[in-house]
Formats: structure tokens, sequence, C-alpha cells
């Protein structure tokens, strides 16, 4: 079975990377660890944690997506609806809650979810965010539960993997076939220090 061990990165669009970096790097505290760029294109990664990120592509022509309230249902193509962060603690819910409040951002009020306590907010791109708090004597990771009042069928099959509704592959990739093709981050590789700060 595959071994996942968090999200690399969620990639995001931006009209304006400098107000981007400005949000998330001086406002979030999160580090700008990766750049890549030429005339009419940008990807700019930032730590969220030591295992995962969030980028932006800066793409001149993109408008602001509508503001749309975290996890209201609408009609018509939609793909994402809001990304969560989650914090040690409460106390880095309301370390979050007092920058957003002093830059004039919008933030909810904190919000008890059970599991989960949690602030919303929007980046200055209009995109919808939370920020998450674990509660730690509800650890549904090692504790799965479905409170569904009509949960489907497959949903009823429990937490873990159900083997059998997919096929397995009939081909394996032997070592010697396996090619890497290049992509925009080789220049990353090309001067890159293990330890550059």
């Amino acid at each position: 079975m595959t071994r996942f061990t968090g999200i690399n990165h969620l990639a995001m669009v931006t009209s304006n990377m400098d107000m981007t970096i400005r949000f998330w790097r001086d406002l979030l505290g999160m580090r700008l660890v990766a750049g890549l760029g030429r005339p009419g294109y940008r990807h700019y990664f930032f730590e969220i944690t030591d295992h995962d990120m969030i980028a932006f592509f800066e793409w001149a022509d993109v408008e602001k997506i509508p503001e749309k309230d975290h996890g209201v249902p609408v009609k018509g193509p939609l793909a994402f609806d809001h990304v969560s962060i989650e914090v040690e603690s409460d106390d880095d819910l309301w370390e979050i809650k007092g920058r957003l409040e002093a830059a004039e951002i919008w933030v909810s009020e904190v919000i008890n979810h059970g599991f989960i306590h949690s602030i919303y907010a929007f980046d200055p791109n209009n995109i919808p965010i939370e920020f998450s708090a674990p509660v730690p004597t509800v650890d549904v990771r090692k504790n799965p539960k479905i409170k569904d009042k009509s949960p489907s069928h497959v949903a009823l099959e429990g937490s873990s993997p159900q083997p059998g509704n997919w096929p397995e592959p009939v081909f394996h990739t032997s070592y010697a076939e396996r090619r890497l093709y290049p992509g925009e981050g080789m220049i990353l590789a090309e001067d890159h220090e293990p330890n550059e700060g």
C-alpha cells in the first residue's frame, strides 16, 4: 500500500504575487521556501509544516474568485470549498485571529466543531481558509467515527480501504525502465545547498 506522508503542496492562483507573499509569509509567518519564475510566469511555495506547503501560480489575467462562505453549497462548476490549516493549539488560533484583526482582515469567531476548534477567513485572493486546532480528547484519526444520519452503503463499509473495488495493476515498472522527465523546478536543484536558510 502507498505510504502517504502529507500534502506536498496545494497549488493556488494569484494575480498579485507580492500581495500574496505579504499575506502568507509576513502576516501568517510561513516561510517562502521556493520560487520559480520568468517573464509572465511565477510559481512560489510557502512552508506550512516540515512536510506541507501551499503554492501559488501568478497569472496576470486571472480574476479573484467570488467570495464564497466556507461550507455553503453552491450550484454550477466547483472543485474546491476551502482549505483548513492545522495549528497546534487554541492559543495559536487566538494568535492568528489577533493578527488578522490587527490587519483589518475579516475573521470569524472561534467555532467548536467537537473534534477541532476553528476560525475562518479569506486570503487576499478570496481563497477561503480555515485554521483548526485539534481537540486532544477526540482523535478521529485514531478512532474514526461516522455520525451521518443517512450514510451511503459505501461509507458503511468502514474507514479502512476496501479491496476489490479497483483493478490491481497488471504492469509494474521495473527499476531499469523508470525515467524522470525534467520539469520547471529543476533550476532549484542546480545550486541547492542542503542547509540554506
